[in-house]
């Protein structure tokens, strides 16, 4: 799967922005980004959201325990990757029919999140149990908000590219030769949302998250790490 948004819509992270500065290498703009995704991938899904926003995804080479899914409602879009173990418990509190999956429950808790303001992210995410990645992109506030689970069994991996967009995808190859080093790993157990305004952990909001500088040798340009202990916070 694959997201990309201008920076009207999320400001490039300056760990990446330096990562790309300290090591120049070769990067191309989003469209190309967008367009190798296409070629690599013949029977891809694309949407593109006015002139900001442009999501894909596509079922080939997808892992069985890991399907891919796309789902828009009231103007909030989603892709997700993973499996949810509590998906039936979680989709009785959310009132959804038993015949709904992970990416319908996703746009329903972010709906709730959205409309309970100030109802913490860290909340609504830390419930879900299971192996996931996701992108949600609200249209109507111009919200962005990306999580992935806590064990970090499905990748997630953002970049920033030639012309300033940040590019999220499941595939660090494809990121690498439009990002050069301005790239990452997603940190596990973590969210980031253009109305938080940060990276954040869910299980524990509270503690900072900080940039390595990766080795030379290294895809990345950078490594994000939770600080301090881990706790369930999130969940409770």
């Amino acid at each position: 799967m694959l997201g990309v948004f201008s920076g009207s819509i999320v400001s490039a992270p300056d760990e990446l922005v330096a990562a790309g500065c300290r090591t120049p290498s070769p990067k191309t703009k989003a469209a190309e980004l967008v367009n190798r995704f296409v070629r690599n991938n013949p029977s891809a899904v694309t949407v593109q959201i006015g002139d900001d926003v442009q999501l894909a995804f596509t079922h080939d080479r997808e892992s069985i325990l890991q399907p891919r899914s796309f789902a828009v409602k009231d103007e909030i879009f989603c892709l997700f990757e993973g499996v949810l173990v509590n998906l039936g418990s979680l989709l009785q509190q959310y009132g959804l029919p038993k015949s709904s999956n992970e990416v319908l429950l996703v746009l329903e808790a972010y709906k709730t999140l959205r409309d309970r303001a100030p109802y913490p992210p860290s909340h609504v995410v830390g419930h879900l149990d299971g192996n996931f990645a996701f992108i949600v992109y609200d249209k109507a506030t111009s919200t962005l908000f990306v999580a992935t689970d806590q064990y970090g069994k499905v990748p997630l991996y953002w970049g920033i590219t030639a012309d300033g967009c940040v590019a999220f995808a499941d595939d660090a190859e494809l990121l690498k030769g439009s990002c050069g080093k301005s790239l990452a790993s997603f940190p596990q157990g973590c969210f980031y949302s253009t109305a938080v305004g940060e990276l954040r952990c869910f299980e524990n909001p509270k503690n900072k998250i900080t940039a390595i500088p990766a080795p030379e040798e290294e895809i990345w340009g950078a490594t994000f790490k939770v600080e301090g202990p881990v706790m369930l916070a999130g969940t409770k």
